[in-house]
Formats: structure tokens, sequence, C-alpha cells
């Protein structure tokens, strides 16, 4: 089993430079499939989920290069072929490739998709969608199958602001004929890079960014050369990491704009975040002031972003209230740093935490992506040596974790351990 040994209260200081973002990254490679010659997506993040969507398109017969962050994709021989499991389980963005190859084979098997366990995450209004423009979708022995005559344009109003069904429905409705509407919209930054991505493929598409997207079918999509924007969660963890840890941090590759939100909440904790065009920088921050904070979809505070803020509350003098209207499953973190010494619970949707406390090293374990980034910046900041279980998780979705840490004058080391009982089972 692989575990990071972090040994904490090292200074950290310099510069950390952040990666393309996860959250487009799983959306952009499945997008590829739409096109009918060669896409290069540059910039994208070395992590296990690109990985696992390069084998779920080589599964379906394209030949897809990747190095150095760029992925070229030659989609011109793919069929539609089953995905029932196997890599599908690995990633729950996996549904990206069930709106991709129905809008370009009209038909699709894909297995329920996996990833992190946060609680009920439906995906009913991306079928909604699909539905919406003339597919039969059906659940057959655990996976879902898609299957239309043609695809048309129709007007479809999300019930829930949805990331996911947002993009799916886009990737469905480009080959499509006539004009789709998706009202209820969801705004995030990904949203506009994935749109971007298909416009420059020849998809006619409007609004992307705003909470009404119109597009207009058109009969094909050729390749292009795209590069992925800055992850704004990565740079998000940075921010919050510096903010706890660091001696004078500069986050690198960032757009201040999409992390305005907790900007905003750090200088409320009375952090000086300094913003540039393309870096933030984060000064050894002074004593810290308790805050509230309430997830919302873009642009309110990220839920992607509730797990490591919670490690900064527990050094902030006061109580601090985090409440999590995305996912109210997602406090798994605090069990886990309790065991590090942090005063905290969970009640109801809200996590409360009293501090400061100063950390404890302890074993600890990564229940998710978010959580387990949490437990890394605890680690940090702890007495003694930190051992975190299940880093599986955290490298879904943090390119270079170590060298980057290292390179700001961290002590963290990944290690292969004799397989023992998980903490927490």
């Amino acid at each position: 089993m692989d575990v990071y040994k972090i040994k904490g209260g090292n200074p950290l200081r310099g510069t950390i430079k952040v990666s393309g973002a996860k959250n487009s990254a799983v959306a952009l490679i499945p997008a590829s499939i739409l096109a009918d010659s060669t896409v290069t997506i540059e910039g994208l993040p070395e992590i296990s989920d690109v990985l696992t969507l390069q084998a779920l398109l080589e599964d379906i017969g394209g030949k897809v290069y990747f190095d150095a962050g760029t992925m070229t994709v030659d989609p011109s021989e793919m069929v539609s072929m089953p995905l029932p499991n196997g890599n599908v389980k690995k990633l729950r963005a996996s549904y990206y490739m069930m709106g991709a190859m129905l809008g370009r084979f009209k038909s699709a098997v894909i297995g329920l998709p996996g990833g992190c366990h946060l609680g009920p995450r439906p995906i009913d209004q991306h079928i909604k969608g699909f539905e919406a423009l003339g597919a039969k979708v059906t659940n057959e022995h655990g996976a879902i199958y898609l299957r239309a005559e043609e695809l048309r344009g129709a007007k479809i109003y999300l019930d829930v602001v949805s990331v996911g069904a947002t993009i799916n429905i886009m990737l469905a409705a480009v080959l499509a004929k006539g004009r789709t509407t998706i009202e209820n919209a969801a705004k995030e930054p990904e949203i506009i890079d994935v749109a971007t991505l298909l416009s420059n493929m020849g998809a006619n598409i409007k609004g992307a960014g705003t909470n009404v997207i119109r597009i207009e079918g058109v009969e094909r999509l050729h390749g292009t050369k795209h590069t992925i924007i800055p992850d704004r969660i990565e740079a998000g963890t940075f921010m919050i990491m510096a903010a706890v840890a660091g001696d004078g941090i500069t986050i690198d590759n960032v757009i201040p704009l999409h992390v305005e939100s907790l900007t905003a909440k750090l200088r409320e904790m009375g952090i000086d975040v300094r913003e540039g065009e393309e870096k933030i920088f984060i000064p050894k921050a002074p004593d810290l002031r308790a805050v509230d904070v309430k997830t919302l979809v873009y642009p309110g505070f990220p839920t992607d972003l509730q797990q490591p803020f919670s490690v900064l509350l527990t050094q902030a003098a006061g109580t601090s209230v985090i409440t999590d209207t995305v996912y109210s499953a997602r406090f798994k973190q605090l069990d886990e740093l309790r065991r590090m010494n942090a005063d905290a619970r969970v009640e109801g949707r809200s996590g409360i935490l009293n501090g400061p406390t100063p950390l404890q090293a302890a074993t600890v374990r990564a229940s998710d992506l978010r959580a387990g980034a949490a437990l890394v910046i605890a680690g940090l900041i702890a007495d003694g040596e930190t051992e975190v279980q299940e880093i599986q998780h955290i490298e879904r979705g943090y390119s270079n974790l170590i060298e980057k840490l290292r390179g700001i004058g961290a002590d963290i080391r990944k290690e292969s351990i004799t397989q023992t009982a998980v903490v927490g089972e």
C-alpha cells in the first residue's frame, strides 16, 4: 500500500505552479470523440483520471498519445463499443462518455460511473437532457444504454444547477439537428473551457458561462488544438496551504477571477492576498480570525475547497461554521482531523470548528480526493510525522504533488508499506 509520510513544521516558501484544470480535462478528453480528425489538448494535468480517460478512448478505437501534458487524439476510427465497467468505475466523470458517444454515434453503453463517495449524486438531469434530445435511456444490468434514431434540438430546463449535466447535454447537442437551449445552466469556468474547445472544432455555442446556453447543431466537427485553463481548485488548495503553513508563497499559473470567493474569505480571516495577472502571493499570515463559510455553485465558494479550508479553520481564533449546501455528506475529513487533535464536529450539513488548536501527527485515511488534500495540509502543520493512507484518491486530482511541495520546502515522501488494517475500517 502506498502512503504519504509528512513531517510537519517546515516553513514553506517560494513559488508553486498550478497544473491544468482536472474538472476541464475530464470533459475535454471525451469531447474529442466528436471530431472527425485529430484533436490536441495542451496543459493537461498528469493525474490518474487523465490516464483512465485515455484508456477509455483507446477502448473504443481511438489512437491516443499523451506526453508531458499534451494529449493527441485521433478519433477517426472510433466505434460505439460498450464500456460496461472496468475503467468507467474509476472516475465519476466517465459519464461524459455518454454525451460524447451519443452525439457522435447516436448510441452508447456506459457502466454506472464511479469516483469519490460524496453521498447521493444522481445523473437524472443528464438523462432528462438526453431524452429531451430524442434518446431512449434505459438501465440494464448495471449499465446505462442510450439509443437514438436521430438527435433533435430541444429546450431543456435543469431542475438543479449541474456542471456535469450542462456539459453532457452540450456534448450531445452540438451535432443534433436544430437549436438546443439549456436553461438554469451551470456557469463554471470549466464549462466555458469545454465550449471553447467545441467552438474551435466548429460547434455553434452561445452563452457559455451564463445560465442560458444556446447551441445550433452543425453537420460535423473537425480537429483543433486547445490549451486547458489552470485548475482553480488546485490553486485554491495551494492558497489555503500558503495561508496556514507558508512563509511567503507565490501561486503561479492562476486566474484570480476564478478564485475570488476564496480570496474574499481569506481576507476576511486577516490574510493579505496579493493578486497579479496570473499569480497570487500570500505572505506569512498573522493570527487568523474565525469565519463562517457556505458552499454554493459558481461563483460561490466551491464545495471542492470546503475540506481543505476546514484545516485552515482549525488554526483560526474562535468558532467557525462551514456549511456544504452542495454535498451534505462531505465532512469525512473532520473525523480524521479529530485524530490529529482538531476540535471539530458535524451538525447536519455543517462542520463546527473551534480554534486555534495545535495539530498532532497521526495515521489518517483519505476518504476522497479533496479530503486527501486537506489531510496533506494538516500534515504540513502537525507536530511529528503524519501518515496519509488511501492516497490513490489524491493522485486522481493533483499532478506531481510531492515534487511541487518539496519545491517549496515540505518534508513529504511517498512510501510503499506492508498492507495492514486501514485506519477507520
